[in-house]
């Protein structure tokens, strides 16, 4: 096993390799196969990625971090899946969604087997951390399970009367995105023996850092373009709470409010004309400069968490993350 202090590239190349690795049966092909799918596309890595750089801030043998960190990543396309078939997504990083390629029910199993996946790799970790890993990792699962359920209630509420708070959309996107980026940073501090108190600052800094990529994640989907790997617009044809939704209903006018809710409800088959009305009144309150704000300000506290760590090993975690909050449009 590769050791000492690891750009993120090598450990990005080492942890891709140890995916192609993993032993997946045959038969059923319709039940293993898309599993092969799902991981073959590739995507960031970024939650195990996270996992093993905070590993190697305090400990040059990265082969303890490795299990759990995979264990993270087949626990985060379990959700792909599973979410994909919620959200009648179409794309998945530039393809074919699994449910799409196949059918629901097909998703819906091979979702299944990838959670049972990543159970066998945490049980596959130093049995002296497996009952603190364990107990992190299920509360975690939980967490993004109640913050997907939240996001489909929000779909229920209204736009012109009660609708959904900033406060009560960051509360979301904390369980359904954030934990799991805080439960990335926080098994490498277990994995590398390091205190409670530790680990709680870099699951700290990992919701920080999740709650940055998903406000970035709803603005890149509406400005970023083609090239994104995801339907272009897709949670304004959708009508998906965003912060760039939530924040405008909570400034905009009853007129505004009812004209954005009929733009939203409209079927329409010119799906580009729906997506530049709703960027027009998004415009006309601004909501894409305070999203990108509250990105720089979780990111400056990231940044702070990190740094306060003192192990001389930091900056190759901070590039990365300037790697990440580069993606543009």
């Amino acid at each position: 096993m590769t050791s000492g202090l690891l750009s993120y590239e090598k450990i990005s190349d080492l942890i891709s390799q140890r995916i192609k690795e993993l032993a997946l049966p045959d038969e059923p092909e319709n039940l293993y196969e898309p599993i092969r799918y799902m991981l073959g596309l590739g995507g960031k890595r970024l939650r195990p990625l996270l996992a093993v750089m905070s590993h190697n801030l305090f400990d040059d043998n990265i082969a303890n971090a490795i299990p759990p960190a995979l264990a993270i990543e087949l626990f985060h396309n379990f959700t792909l899946v599973h979410d994909d078939i919620m959200d009648n997504a179409p794309l998945r990083r530039g393809h074919e969604t699994v449910y799409k390629k196949w059918n629901t029910n097909v998703a819906i199993l091979s979702g299944d087997a990838l959670l049972v996946k990543a159970y066998e790799l945490l049980s596959q970790s130093d049995p002296a951390l497996q009952p603190r890993l364990l107990q992190a990792f299920n509360q975690t699962a939980l967490q993004v399970c109640e913050g997907q359920q939240l996001d489909m209630d929000f779909e229920n509420r209204s736009l012109t009367c009660k609708g959904v708070s900033e406060k009560e959309y960051m509360h979301m996107i904390e369980l359904k995105t954030a934990v799991l980026f805080g439960l990335s940073l926080q098994f490498g501090a277990l994995t590398a023996g390091q205190d409670e108190a530790v680990a709680r600052q870099l699951y700290e800094a990992g919701i920080h850092l999740g709650l940055a990529f998903q406000l970035q994640d709803d603005l890149l989907d509406v400005y970023a373009g083609d090239g994104f790997g995801k339907q272009t617009g897709g949670d304004i044809i959708n009508a998906k709470k965003t912060c760039l939704l939530v924040k405008t209903l909570e400034q905009a006018t009853l007129e505004d409010k009812r004209k954005l809710a009929g733009i939203l409800k409209t079927k329409s088959r010119q799906p580009q004309r729906k997506i530049k009305a709703v960027m027009a009144i998004y415009e006309k309150y601004g909501v894409e400069a305070y999203t990108a704000n509250r990105i720089k300000a979780h990111l400056a506290d990231f940044r702070q968490a990190i740094t306060g760590l003192q192990t001389g090993r930091e900056q190759n975690l901070l590039s990365l993350i300037e790697q990440l909050a580069g993606r543009q449009r």
